[in-house]
């Protein structure tokens, strides 16, 4: 399908098979957290240490989530820090997330929820305050654009329609075929933001008429990165917090990762070079990690 929609960066474009890999969280107490991530959202324990784990979904060895443990971090505070607003966990099919937010209703969780016209999403929050997003894509092919944006929206969720759509399936962990979908960031500047993530690294900008938001993406996705300024006025994690440590960007091969990594760079953005391992932080420190098939 040829995109009809975007704004396509001035200079380097990502490629459009770009998206993203597995998220790293430090979190107050690794088995709270294994606990949570296992019993209510679904993933399991792939490895583990005495102050790490692994998690994917049940049925690969994928990673999706890696829970580094600092016992001293702080509670994220419910106005938010600069960095993680969300990420989110994209579900292969409607009938997993109907699935899944029947769970939540068995055992008790609470759960924000949204239709945004091309995704169905369910919102919820781990123990240290990290924000979470579990949804499914509408087929690509109903999405629907408007002045060259993807038209998305925040309207209520049809809990009883997608629970039907499950047709008495029952949950039983984040399926194969799960990925980590997109990647959603509390930032100071949306201008700033767009430099970095749209000029420099190569994004799309898709939806920019939400307010104090900006959504960009590869390959016309509806968005591979969020960023806003809903918490304006906080102040960026820091390492006595929980937050995301790093989220990964991944390229189809090495060559490509280079490229991407060598634009924002050119950009006159600092990129660290340690070996196999290539990062970059954004103006407010959230840092991600480019990588490769």
């Amino acid at each position: 399908m040829t995109q009809k929609y975007g704004v396509r960066p001035p200079g380097y474009r990502l490629p459009e098979e770009t998206h993203i890999g597995r998220v790293r969280l430090q979190v107050a107490s690794l088995e709270r957290s294994i606990d949570y991530y296992e019993k209510v959202i679904g993933m399991q324990v792939i490895d583990q240490s005495a102050t790490s784990a692994r998690l994917g979904p049940h049925g690969e060895d994928r990673v999706l989530i890696q829970l580094d443990e600092k016992k001293t971090a702080r509670t994220v505070p419910r106005r938010g820090l600069l960095g993680l607003y969300h990420f989110a966990i994209l579900l292969p099919d409607r009938a997993s997330l109907g699935s899944f937010v029947e769970h939540l209703a068995d055992i008790g969780a609470y759960a924000g929820m949204s239709d945004h016209l091309v995704s169905e999403a369910v919102y919820l929050t781990d123990p240290d305050g990290l924000g979470i997003e579990v949804y499914a894509d509408r087929d690509r092919t109903t999405w629907t654009a408007v002045n060259d944006q993807i038209e998305m929206a925040t309207k209520p969720l049809d809990v009883q329609n997608l629970i039907a759509a499950a047709n008495g399936k029952k949950w039983a962990g984040m399926p194969v075929g799960t990925t980590i979908g997109h990647v959603h960031l509390y930032v100071g500047d949306i201008d700033k933001a767009a430099d970095f993530y749209h000029s420099g690294l190569g994004f799309d900008k898709i939806v920019w008429n939400y307010p104090g938001a900006l959504f960009m993406s590869a390959g016309g996705y509806h968005h591979h990165l969020g960023v806003n300024t809903w918490a304006q006025g906080s102040p960026p994690a820091t390492d006595d917090d929980a937050r995301l440590l790093d989220w990964e960007l991944v390229l189809p091969d090495a060559a490509k990762a280079k490229e991407a990594a060598d634009a924002l760079e050119n950009a006159g953005y600092v990129v660290e070079r340690s070996g196999d391992v290539v990062h970059a932080r954004d103006p407010w420190g959230t840092m991600l990690r480019f990588q490769s098939h």
